[in-house]
Formats: C-alpha cells, sequence, structure tokens
C-alpha cells in the first residue's frame, strides 16, 4: 500500500493544476504574439486570432528588415552584450570569490557599503554628469561601465561561492604551493559554471533589452542599439499611420494601420528571439546557479 496520505495527494494535486495555472498565463502571451506577428491584423483585432495564426502573413516581418538600420542595432546590441557581460564577469567574480573568503579584512565593512548602494543611488542626473566627466558619452563605454556590477549579483554570486568552494580545497591547493590567482583560475572557476551561467545571463538580458541608457547617453545613429533601432521604427509607422507620410508610405491608411499593427508584433519578436534560442543551452546552469546562490548563509 501507498505511504502516502490524503493530504498529502491533494497537496500535490492543488499544486499541479497552479502550476498548470501559471504555465498557462506565462506560455499564451508567447504564443499570442507568435501567431499575431504573421497573422492578419483584422483578425487580430476583431478576436478571430486568439492562439493560432490566421490568414498568415509575413508583411510585417517584411516591413521590419526593410530598414538597413535594424542590422546596425544588431550588430551594436550583440557587441555591447558580449562585451558588457564579459566585463561584468571579469569584475563580478574576483570580487565575489574574494568576499567569501574568511581571511579577507575588512569583508563587513566592505558589504555594508555594497548594501547601502541598493537602498540609494545618485539617481539620473548625478549619473550623467559623472559618465559626461569622464568623457563616455556617445561611446560605447556609456553602455557597457555604468551597472557593470549591482549589489544583487555580488552577494548572490558570493552566497555561492561560500556554500560551493568548501576551505579544505582551497588550503589543500596552498598547501600544494598554488596562490591566489592559481586557485581561483584553475580551481574554483572550472567548477562554477552555474553561477557564471546564471550571472552572464542576467546581466546579458539586462544589456540586450537595454534602451533607457541608450536614450540618454548616445545622440550617434551608428552606435544605436537595437531596442532604439526598433523604437524609430514604430514611431516613423505611427506616422504613417496617423497620415503624417515619410519614407515608404503605404498607398492607403487601412493598409498603414495593418502595417503599423503588424509591426508591434513583429518588432517584440525580433528583439525576443535570439534571448529565447539562447536560454534552453542555459538552463540546466540558470536553475541550480539560482538554487544555490540564493540560499540563505
Amino acid at each position: 500500500m501507498s505511504n502516502v496520505s490524503l493530504s498529502d495527494k491533494a497537496f500535490d494535486i492543488i499544486n499541479k493544476i497552479l502550476v498548470s495555472i501559471v504555465v498557462i498565463v506565462i506560455v499564451y502571451p508567447l504564443i499570442f504574439v507568435i501567431s499575431a506577428s504573421i497573422s492578419d491584423p483584422a483578425a487580430v483585432s476583431s478576436g478571430r486570432m486568439w492562439l493560432w495564426p490566421v490568414d498568415i502573413t509575413f508583411a510585417g516581418y517584411k516591413r521590419v528588415f526593410q530598414y538597413d538600420t535594424i542590422w546596425i542595432g544588431y550588430r551594436n546590441t550583440i557587441f555591447y552584450t558580449l562585451l558588457g557581460t564579459a566585463i561584468h564577469l571579469i569584475v563580478l567574480l574576483p570580487c565575489a570569490y574574494a568576499l567569501s573568503r574568511k581571511e579577507v579584512m575588512g569583508k563587513k565593512l566592505i558589504l555594508w557599503v555594497v548594501l547601502f548602494t541598493m537602498l540609494f543611488n545618485g539617481g539620473l542626473i548625478p549619473t550623467f554628469l559623472v559618465v559626461k566627466t569622464l568623457g563616455m558619452v556617445d561611446t560605447v563605454w556609456s553602455i557597457v561601465i555604468p551597472g557593470v556590477v549591482g549589489a544583487w549579483s555580488l552577494l548572490v554570486a558570493r552566497a555561492f561561492f561560500q556554500q560551493t568552494i568548501p576551505d579544505q580545497l582551497v588550503e589543500a591547493a596552498k598547501i600544494d604551493g598554488a596562490s591566489d590567482f592559481y586557485i581561483f583560475g584553475k580551481v574554483v572557476l572550472p567548477i562554477s559554471m552555474p553561477i557564471i551561467a546564471v550571472m552572464a545571463l542576467f546581466h546579458g538580458v539586462s544589456l540586450w533589452n537595454q534602451y533607457f541608457t541608450a536614450l540618454i547617453y548616445l545622440t550617434n545613429e551608428k552606435l544605436f542599439p537595437l531596442q532604439l533601432i526598433l523604437r524609430e521604427i514604430l514611431i516613423v509607422a505611427e506616422i504613417n499611420k496617423d497620415g503624417g507620410g515619410g519614407p515608404g508610405e503605404l498607398e492607403s491608411i487601412v493598409d498603414q494601420v495593418k502595417t503599423a499593427s503588424l509591426l508591434k508584433y513583429a518588432v517584440i519578436m525580433v528583439s525576443s528571439l535570439p534571448l529565447l534560442i539562447i536560454y534552453p543551452f542555459l538552463q540546466r546552469y540558470f536553475v541550480k546557479g539560482v538554487l544555490i546562490g540564493s540560499v540563505k548563509e
């Protein structure tokens, strides 16, 4: 006979129902956006398209990729994401590992300073003045340097190192004559892939979706990330829809309205698809890293 009690069975059933509801709430908007991006806008606005595509058309994607600047945006965003994530990991991991070691002097004071930044920040104008004074306005560095390491990331990575890297392992390496740099590079990093993947994914997604920072610090269109390029495409589409005219103006107001509607969903997919493709490859590291790194010490 099964040892599972009736209350446990009821608990499992309730959990499965709740998880199913959460999955539906998360998955449905994604399926809807994908379907709406290739469906007839009239079917979307009338409610005939509620899950699967209706009267399939790729006019929205065709119109998006007609803009040459979108490839510049993709190139810039990929570059910002790769460079910013690399700098983030180079700075974050050594700092988090150092703060996880018991022998480091003054680490409590440093942690209090880090925690202070989670409660207070300089604000937009002081931050802009700092970036301007450093000569980073309208450069790549204005995107990748500000906010390169966050307090939350530092604390999570530190917790991971504390719980994953045993003191005996470090002491054994030191007895064998290994330096701190050697221990970090050859012993610590190879067994820290979960937290590396988590931090890379979090910071990479933040850089990929970055919009406001670029809007504040960049004026050179050749440096615009994908999000700003897509914003301009939507603005042009709205202007055309309202009868303002512009490059590539369609023949009728009805066509303009339809294209503007299609563009909204196509733009969402264009900006989100690369992340949706990458995430499954990092999922196994992501789950483990979040669970280990978030356990209270």
